[in-house]
């Protein structure tokens, strides 16, 4: 027993250094500028009024970029997104922000606005990403950039998390009241929930994709940001191809990739502000991205049983293995610590959290191992072996 635990704590201790070379490398990657600024296309398919999400719009009209198009896609024509959408056409006139209904029949109805968006869309760039994404005026430029090279397929980005009360999209009167999060409960901002998925973002999410770019299997994208033209996404058969799986983003990256053509990660690193979550819409959350990520890289899930350091430094101590365990510890609180760093979100506050947050993410990823269904925007889906999805 002795040695099995020795052995797990060194695969830990592995891993973590290979994570902690990884965003040190990434933090201090100097990107070269380009003159490369083509007309983009940016899609914002959209589903109810996160927090924050009139500031992270906002962001994506006052770029530094020459010719770009927004246009924000919603199912129903009385989402309440589009308050702050109409607010920003005011302010914004000579920007062309435009809304179209996207409502369809697709399983994932995320893809569906993206399928319909991607026909209006003017320029073959196109980029595509979260509602609640919030970034800074160099973001276009800095992203697009790397599609220079003709041998890039797509462009993805990493992204913090963050929780912060929202300045703009509410009158301030009303800045007290409960906020409705992404699973439709209702709490008051910020909470202890939407801290802990923030830390889990970027100790344990962010540290496996700057690992999978480091080795050479970087070949995803993520949800954040992804960039790219649209003869590539008409190779792949469109986003008809992946209408039917919860990981769009994954399954865009990874069929890119194969054409093959390179996937790169931008050294951009965007926000997205958590809001108020409740503790069961954060557990909601969690289980859903193990069961996406299960589903999508089965070998991959199994393998992030190796480095769960902290448990099997606990389990180290508890037989005896004191030396193994705090060499275990101590390495893993500095890879969780150039993670933080390299997402430009460290704090002292956060690093002690790391044991807590640790051993609870290995509850999510029990959790993750079996079931084959998700919970996402109050509805359920039954996820399929290769992906796909049904709602139930």
């Amino acid at each position: 027993m002795k040695l099995v635990a020795a052995i797990l704590v060194l695969s830990g201790v592995g891993y973590n250094l290979l994570a902690l070379a990884a965003a040190v490398a990434f933090r201090l990657r100097r990107t070269k500028s380009s003159a490369y600024r083509p007309p983009v296309s940016i899609l914002k398919p959209l589903r109810g009024r996160d927090p924050m999400f009139y500031e992270a719009l906002r962001s994506h009209l006052t770029q530094d970029y020459p010719e770009f198009e927004i246009l924000c896609g919603v199912a129903d024509p009385d989402d309440p997104a589009l308050e702050d959408v109409r607010r920003l056409q005011n302010e914004f006139p000579s920007v062309p922000l435009s809304v179209h209904i996207t409502a369809s029949d697709a399983p994932n109805a995320k893809v569906g606005s993206m399928e319909i968006l991607g026909r209006a869309a003017k320029h073959e760039i196109l980029l595509v990403s979260d509602g609640d994404i919030r970034v800074k005026p160099d973001y276009l430029a800095r992203v697009v950039s790397p599609l220079a090279d003709e041998t890039v397929g797509i462009v993805t980005c990493l992204y913090r998390g963050e929780v912060v009360a929202p300045r703009g999209s509410l009158p301030s009167r009303d800045r007290t009241l409960p906020s409705r999060d992404r699973e439709g409960a209702v709490s008051p901002l910020p909470k202890a929930p939407a801290l802990a998925e923030a830390l889990s973002i970027a100790t344990d999410f962010a540290p496996g994709v700057l690992v999978a770019h480091l080795l050479g299997t970087g070949g995803f994208a993520l949800g954040a940001t992804m960039v790219f033209r649209k003869v590539r996404l008409a190779q792949i058969g469109g986003f008809a191809a992946i209408r039917e799986h919860l990981a769009d983003d994954y399954q865009l990256g990874a069929r890119i990739a194969a054409l093959p053509s390179k996937v790169v990660l931008s050294d951009v690193v965007v926000s997205t502000n958590l809001g108020a979550v409740s503790w069961s819409g954060a557990w909601k959350h969690q289980v859903r991205w193990a069961r996406t990520i299960r589903v999508s890289r089965p070998g991959g899930y199994w393998g992030l049983l190796f480095t769960q350091v902290t448990l099997w430094s606990v389990i180290a101590a508890t037989l005896g293995l004191t030396s193994i365990a705090v060499t275990g510890l101590v390495i893993r609180y500095a890879g969780a610590a150039a993670a933080l760093w390299a997402l430009r979100t460290l704090s002292p506050g956060k690093l002690l959290a790391v044991p807590i947050r640790d051993l609870g993410g290995f509850v999510v990823w029990v959790a993750g191992l079996g079931g084959n269904t998700v919970e996402w925007r109050n509805t359920r889906f039954r996820l399929y072996r290769d992906g796909r999805m049904r709602p139930l």
